[in-house]
């Protein structure tokens, strides 16, 4: 009998014993777990030149801009390293750390050289909309061959950590979120102005989703939109009336103020405010939102919160680099982005969240104000440039049928028709380089043979290159002049490998981040392998970028 007590009370204390050993591993591991950020907030500024930063730098307050570089580490010489410079390839090529030549993402738009038609990048009409009856919804990331490092976080996790991401754009939304996010949102205007996804994340909308949709607050964006100070104060930016800039249908300048509610009619409805500062409020709105309504941040698997801020994109578009309109814009997303980081430091905690900021590419300042201060510049006139190589091809292979596309500065051709007409295709290809370069506004063209062949390591050839998919891309490659795009005569534009498209900003702060700043060139791909490393997790499965370890702890 004693004996019998002993033994139970033995096996009681062993019992307390191995649960308080289980505990302790338990508490070991939550604590390993805490040395991680609880969330990962990556900001996509549409068509952000680094410049930005240091041109509005006295203008900005403290608590956006300034404080992540205050508080993080900026690289200043950041840079895409290929050719197109798009907001499609841009958004995948920063989550998943590598470049359109592995991800697929070759344009915004594309010509499909299976289907034989133009392809959105993140259209697909598998899948249906949800939160609107319209087509907008029609979206996910198939289009995109490789990972993000969003969903090597998930993979990691076991799926536990979460993954939303949020734009104006669909395309900002769903190709930084990935393959295997919770929710992607974007915002469908035109007389709805309401958030919508796709059936390719849910079948309806959650209800934080709807809820917010309900409030209809978007309305309260239609207002007049003037400059948030006394836009005598705006020495950074040209004049507020000049030739160089588009402006509004139903407004005769393109000069402050914008009364939004009066011109939305003639101007999509609540399409408007995609190309006003106030539709960078609306995304700030939404991510707030977002971070309350899926608990970001709340225990220590980590989450990731995917945020493009597309409206300056649309902004400098309409109204170009040099605008009172591009500097209002950025003077409000820094109010915004301020007001996001007090909510995150409050909903999260601060210090325990990690932010990166960066661009999807950069822009051209008008050509056609870069000629009234006589730098060389200007524009391809591109249906005649078509008109005049279609003639060429006629004449030289006495065929209409060898070119299938022109399109984004690639031309593809028939193979079928090339074959039966007793041609070689890399024949065909270099007599099209040979034409093709004597054309005002061509600087340089290549054809897909020597893309295959060479291997360029410098220069244009190598961004070329690594925005070249053999799949995908097309049977000739053409580069602009510098300076030269081909566009209206009014407002912005992007696309190719120089400077002022592929020098952009690139900035970390928040957990496990240290303080400081270098000129060292750091590219675009190195963000995903950064925050891998960081976390602690597989790089996507495509990266080509290396750790930044300078800016780690």
């Amino acid at each position: 009998m004693f004996k019998n007590v002993i033994v139970l009370v033995f096996v009681v204390i062993s019992s307390f014993s191995c649960k308080a050993q289980d505990a302790a591993n338990d508490l070991k591991n939550d604590n390993k777990d805490t040395n991680k950020p609880k969330l990962v907030v990556g900001i996509v500024v549409d068509q952000m030149r680094y410049d930005y930063l240091t041109r509005f730098y006295s203008k900005y307050g403290e608590g956006g801009f300034k404080r992540m570089m205050r508080e993080g580490f900026n690289c200043k010489n950041n840079h895409f390293n290929y050719v197109p410079t798009y907001t499609g390839p841009g958004h995948a090529s920063v989550y998943t750390g590598t470049t359109p030549k592995y991800h697929g993402v070759i344009g915004n738009n594309w010509y499909s050289k299976e289907l034989r038609k133009m392809v959105y990048c993140s259209g697909d009409d598998s899948v249906q909309s949800v939160g609107t009856n319209a087509s907008s919804g029609k979206m996910s990331p198939h289009r995109m061959k490789t990972t993000t490092f969003a969903d090597e976080n998930r993979l990691f996790t076991q799926m536990k950590g979460k993954t939303i991401g949020i734009s104006i754009k669909d395309r900002g939304a769903i190709l930084p979120a990935g393959h295997t996010a919770n929710g992607a949102y974007w915002f469908h205007g035109q007389d709805e102005g309401v958030w919508v996804s796709s059936s390719f994340y849910m079948n309806k909308l959650p209800k934080w989703v709807n809820d917010f949709n309900a409030t209809n607050s978007v309305k309260s964006y239609l207002k007049d939109w003037n400059t948030l100070y006394d836009i005598g104060t705006y020495t950074e930016s040209g004049t507020d009336l000049n030739i160089f800039e588009g402006g509004f249908k139903g407004k005769e300048s393109a000069t402050f103020p914008y009364p939004l509610d009066e011109l939305k009619t003639q101007n999509g409805g609540f399409d408007i405010l995609k190309s006003t500062p106030y539709g960078n409020s609306m995304i700030t709105d939404f991510a707030l939102a977002a971070i309350m309504g899926e608990q970001l941040g709340k225990d220590n698997i980590t989450d990731v919160l995917t945020v493009s801020f597309s409206c300056t994109d649309y902004v400098g578009h309409n109204f170009g680099v040099n605008s009172k309109e591009i500097e209002d814009t950025y003077l409000r997303l820094d109010k915004d982005l301020e007001r996001l980081f007090k909510y995150l430091d409050v909903q999260v905690g601060k210090g325990l969240y990690t932010v990166f900021l960066t661009a999807d590419h950069g822009a051209i300042n008008v050509p056609s104000y870069l000629q009234s201060v006589k730098i060389p510049s200007g524009y391809l006139n591109k249906e005649e440039t078509k008109k005049k190589f279609r003639a060429f091809m006629k004449d030289t292979f006495k065929s209409d049928s060898l070119i299938e596309n022109i399109s984004y500065n690639q031309i593809f051709l028939n193979r079928s028709e090339i074959k039966k007409l007793g041609l070689s295709l890399g024949y065909v290809e270099e007599t099209i380089v040979d034409e093709i370069i004597t054309y005002e506004g061509i600087y340089k063209a290549y054809s897909a043979k020597t893309i295959n062949s060479t291997s360029f390591t410098k220069g244009l050839e190598e961004l070329l290159q690594n925005g070249y998919n053999q799949k995908r891309s097309g049977d000739v490659l053409v580069l602009e002049e510098i300076a030269y795009i081909s566009y209206k005569k009014t407002g912005s534009n992007h696309g190719s490998g120089l400077n002022y498209d592929t020098h952009v900003p690139l900035l970390f702060f928040g957990k496990g981040i240290k303080h400081g700043q270098t000129y060292q060139k750091t590219e675009i791909t190195d963000i995903a392998a950064t925050m891998s490393a960081l976390l602690g997790i597989s790089f996507p499965n495509g990266c080509i970028g290396q750790p930044l370890e300078f800016v780690l702890n």
